[in-house]
């Protein structure tokens, strides 16, 4: 009891923040929970029951191979044997998805699209490590990255190392500013890219 009186006299004596640097330190905390790499537990669940529990948890929709539907209830991700879903398509809109937990990916080997839209906390270092990954740098197709406010050259043009990408949207990225090296380094890079740039 003396403990709790201590902590809370020590409360209410600090001075009161104002309500929006409380909350947006409240949520950046929060979702940096959220995208806290376990990987204990990708090892034991495998990369894309992991990597389902890491997006869906973030607010992202995952669509496994030989589905239609997208799985976005948390609660209602499928049970059975750990090797049966493969997670084939990623839409991440308006997800917390920070670079931070990118590492939950590295095992996935069916990934075919992504969608970042509205993605606030996402970097270039997490582009980065995406294009890294070398089963994701095989199977990769689609991508489209839209309003995604962090983002920079130096993040887009790491995606060239995805080689077997065939179509990549880009859409309000403020970040985004030397749209001709980025043609030209695509061009180079990978010749058959559908690159579609939305710029400003």
């Amino acid at each position: 009891m003396m403990l709790f009186g201590k902590v809370s006299w020590q409360l209410c004596g600090l001075k009161k923040l104002p309500w929006s640097c409380d909350s947006r330190y409240f949520w950046g905390w929060l979702n940096a929970v959220f995208n806290k790499v376990d990987y204990e537990r990708i090892r034991d669940v495998g990369p894309n029951r992991a990597a389902s529990e890491w997006l869906l948890r973030c607010g992202a929709m995952v669509r496994y191979h030989g589905q239609e539907r997208w799985q976005k209830d948390y609660n209602n991700l499928p049970t059975g044997p750990l090797d049966k879903y493969k997670i084939q398509a990623i839409d991440a809109t308006d997800s917390c998805i920070m670079s931070i937990g990118f590492d939950h990916m590295e095992g996935l080997e069916y990934v075919e699209k992504i969608r970042l839209c509205k993605c606030h906390y996402i970097e270039d270092d997490g582009l980065k490590k995406l294009s890294q990954f070398e089963k994701l740098q095989k199977s990769i197709l689609e991508m489209e990255i839209i309003s995604c406010g962090n983002i920079t050259d130096k993040g887009i043009i790491a995606l060239s190392n995805l080689r077997n990408l065939k179509y990549l949207l880009l859409k309000d990225l403020p970040g985004v500013r030397e749209k001709e090296n980025l043609v030209q380094a695509f061009k180079t890079a990978l010749p058959s890219l559908e690159l579609k740039l939305h710029l400003k």
